[in-house]
């Protein structure tokens, strides 16, 4: 704002000069919150902001009806929309989604939570008015398989279908799911806690072209899925099975989708040794790999040995209740030269020989994660010296490792590194905060903190190493917490 050449202190609006696409890519910069914030300042700013927004997200209860046309007339250029009800609340129904489809028939993506009121035919509705759908995605609701085959035949470009604790597939008859021929559009599927998933089966084999599938938490056999898909969706990248009743006969067939990339194994009991050495040995284009062992002790050093064996191009690698040894370990660094991430989570056999040894030989390692294992402060001494490429370091429940052993770390490193230690986070000033989980407010409190450790007094022990404290150590996080929760208002 500047005053104008001829009036004395009337202002003047140079955002006036603007063309609308101007404003329009401005807008495109900003956040939710922002945006609405500016749409609030005039009544142009409100017509260019809602003619550019592609995203909307409403709530869905049952009030909304009486809203939506009014909504939607403003915001004519929506693309992705998502409507999320309170699980206690009533929601919209099949009216709502009819009035959605007629208004919005370019909808690229659909979202619906929690909306019970909502059924086969409110979803049918909308399949016929928005045929260029290429992602739906569905959680906590009431309709069945018939809202599901509406989708998929209505909507013939489909790249993303996710379908999450819907009530209307427990009844099912096996049979209930009607398909189209092939869906050769869908690129990605999820499943998650659902009764009768077993319906979805003959639609993921019919799917040559997927890439990403994950299962997670349903119930039922899925060996025989794993066996069907193997030889008729050879295109599959990334498989995420979780909590399921899956043995080594699914891996072992899994195995065969030699294109694949990304492997999760959560709690899956029946998995073995085997099983993982075999996908291994065959997929050597895995990148990701996850393995949650359930302290089960069924998968161990053979399969992480075969996943050194044949894995030359990982580069994320997260191992949780399960036991290596430094023979394993020792593998995995020596012939995964170009492991980025690792995580090592209530593994008790992982100490300061083998942090060591991933210090030495792991030079491409840029983040790690270390909890619940019997690590010191010897393991951050190795810390200081190896992996070149480090800048985060993430330790929790290790009761070995000290404050002043990961201050000392941060010392000896002298470059950009991140550490967090339980509650407390270190950082050098210039490393970005984006992927610690603070939000934007709290980042000058948690740089006064960091200050604030930076100055203590630490007392010194006989050998000249620094210590602190259990009572000092509770009586500066309670110092912290006073000061984050008593916000920035009271600094001034």
């Amino acid at each position: 704002m500047a005053t104008a050449e001829t009036g004395g202190d009337r202002p003047c609006d140079h955002t006036l000069d603007l063309p609308d696409d101007c404003l329009i890519v401005v807008f495109n910069f900003l956040g939710t919150g922002d945006r609405n914030r500016c749409s609030l300042v005039c009544r142009r700013w409100l017509v260019v902001e809602a003619r550019s927004r592609r995203r909307l997200s409403l709530d869905a209860r049952a009030p909304l009806l009486e809203a939506a046309p009014g909504l939607l007339a403003r915001f004519d250029a929506v693309s992705s929309l998502a409507l999320r009800c309170d699980r206690r609340s009533e929601s919209i129904g099949d009216d709502a989604l009819d009035l959605i489809g007629r208004c919005c028939s370019a909808l690229a993506r659909f979202k619906l939570r929690a909306c019970r009121r909502v059924t086969d035919l409110g979803v049918f509705a909308l399949a016929g008015h928005c045929p260029a759908l290429r992602r739906f995605s569905c959680a906590s609701c009431s309709f069945g398989p018939a809202g599901i085959e509406a989708i998929l035949r209505g909507c013939p470009f489909l790249e993303d279908l996710s379908v999450k604790r819907l009530r209307g597939l427990a009844n099912a008859e096996p049979e209930a799911l009607g398909l189209p021929a092939s869906s050769s559009a869908l690129r990605s599927i999820c499943l998650k806690e659902l009764y009768n998933a077993q319906l979805f089966t003959p639609l993921i084999a019919s799917s040559p072209n997927l890439r990403t599938l994950k299962i997670i938490r349903c119930s039922g056999e899925w060996d025989l899925l794993l066996v069907e898909i193997a030889g008729r969706v050879p295109q599959i990248a990334e498989v995420h099975l979780e909590k399921l009743q899956v043995s080594d006969r699914g891996l072992l067939a899994l195995s065969s989708c030699l294109a694949l990339e990304v492997l999760h194994l959560v709690k899956t009991p029946e998995c073995t040794d085997a099983g993982v050495a075999a996908v291994a040995e065959r997929c050597r284009l895995l990148r990701k790999i996850h393995i949650d062992g359930w302290r089960m002790n069924r998968i161990g050093d053979y399969g992480l040995m075969a996943i050194a064996r044949g894995c030359p191009e990982l580069q994320e690698l997260v191992l949780i209740g399960i036991s290596p040894t430094g023979a394993s370990m020792d593998h995995i660094a020596s012939s995964c030269r170009g492991l980025e991430r690792l995580a090592l989570c209530g593994c008790e056999t992982i100490g300061d020989a083998e942090i060591a040894c991933i210090a030495a030989k792991c030079t491409a390692l840029k983040k790690l994660c270390i909890k619940g294992c019997p690590v010191s402060d010897r393991g951050l001494e190795a810390l200081a010296e190896g992996s070149p490429s480090l800048i985060k370091v993430k330790l929790k429940r290790c009761r070995g490792v000290t404050l002043e052993g990961v201050e000392w770390l941060m010392a000896a490193r002298g470059g950009p590194l991140a550490v967090s230690l339980d509650a407390v986070e270190l950082q050098e000033p210039h490393v970005s905060m984006c992927e610690t989980g603070i939000q934007e407010s709290g980042i000058e409190e948690l740089s006064a903190l960091t200050d604030d450790i930076a100055t203590l007094d630490l007392p010194s022990s006989s050998n000249d190493q620094p210590t602190l404290s259990k009572s000092r150590v509770r009586s500066f996080l309670a110092s912290a917490v006073r000061k984050w929760s008593s916000g920035g208002g009271n600094s001034h």
